[in-house]
């Protein structure tokens, strides 16, 4: 009779465990945020900061105004975005297909949307076009991962990720002919500085644009995080639990593939973020997707604006995010091999 009681006390206690952190990582990155606004070459203090967010600030200097509101809060709203965008999409696919090495690239939809977006940049097309071609070809990717992984009406998760695998390579020698293609003095170095992932254009209409498909997709996997702990099980036994392991799969699929191509259309190529903070929220909080899906958003959005305030700062000329996310990703999985000895 005890076990029962012992349960449900554990389950509180990893509640009020997880409510005591997101708590306080909520302030943490809200206190982040606003020291990120006043950090960079035109250094601005937090009370500054405040003032001017606060819309009180009229008599600072009018370079301190814009750059607070018009350059670094843009950025930094996107960082957030899009940090936690791509970890919830990684968190989603880790626990759709059993599998601790998915991520929003599993599926080849990083590198179709990419390739949608540079083929917008080499017609020279406006932002917003930009944005839409990107988000139209991650979805053309998924579709065609879906139709190539369907076997005799079937599909299972191994040839999901191998034609995803395929898919994604096919994308990428895309890109290697548009970059081709593309003139060396102009547009070439716009699509390889873009290709890395940078936060530099970050602006209000480009948020407005991809934002809301972002949150969306972000929404669609948050109701869905208590059917995903479903997922990991045979398909015979969620189909016992009531779980339509098919439509739980395509729709997992659909907004997770949102999510990707909304954030690779806003600031490029960023590896590694929807790989590693899955597996941090996982080592804190357990597998348990109530807790692993809005700790991965809250701690990817964490990471991503201390990676990005990072690329903008340690150095005289802006880091691409993608190569400090790599630095920093590549020895953390390394550790977290060595620590669970590849069992996890």
């Amino acid at each position: 009779m005890r076990a029962p009681t012992n349960s449900r006390t554990e389950e509180a206690r990893r509640a009020a465990r997880f409510r005591a952190f997101m708590t306080a990582g909520l302030l943490l990155t809200a206190a982040a945020a606003l020291v990120a606004v006043g950090l960079g070459r035109y250094g601005v203090a937090p009370a500054d900061v405040a003032r001017i967010l606060m819309g009180a600030g009229d008599e600072l200097p009018l370079a301190a105004r814009n750059i607070v509101l018009n350059v670094r809060v843009p950025r930094i709203l996107l960082a957030l975005c899009a940090g936690a965008g791509l970890s919830i999409a990684g968190a989603a696919f880790q626990s759709l297909f059993a599998n601790p090495l998915a991520s929003p690239d599993t599926l080849g939809v990083a590198t179709g949307a990419s390739f949608g977006a540079v083929l917008a940049i080499l017609f020279g097309w406006p932002s917003a076009a930009v944005q839409a071609s990107s988000l139209a070809m991650g979805l053309a990717a998924v579709a065609l991962v879906v139709a190539a992984g369907r076997i005799r009406g079937e599909s299972t998760v191994l040839s999901i990720i191998l034609s995803g695998m395929m898919t994604g390579a096919l994308f990428t020698a895309l890109v290697s002919l548009v970059k081709y293609a593309a003139d060396p003095q102009d547009v070439l170095p716009s699509i390889t500085f873009w290709m890395m992932g940078s936060l530099t254009g970050a602006s209000y209409a480009g948020l407005a644009a991809g934002a809301p498909a972002l949150a969306a997709g972000a929404l669609v996997l948050w109701l869905l995080r208590w059917p995903l702990n479903a997922a990991t099980l045979p398909p015979d036994e969620a189909r016992s639990l009531g779980i339509p392991v098919k439509k739980l799969r395509a729709a997992v699929i659909l907004a997770a593939t949102l999510v990707t191509a909304s954030v690779v259309s806003m600031c490029g190529l960023i590896g590694w973020v929807g790989l590693l903070v899955p597996h941090a929220a996982r080592m804190v909080f357990g597998a348990n997707n109530r807790f692993v899906i809005p700790a991965s958003a809250l701690f990817g959005a964490l990471f991503m604006l201390a990676v990005d305030t990072a690329a903008r700062t340690i150095a005289g000329n802006e880091i691409p995010v993608s190569i400090l996310t790599a630095l920093i990703g590549a020895p953390f999985f390394i550790y977290l091999l060595r620590r669970t000895g590849g069992a996890r």
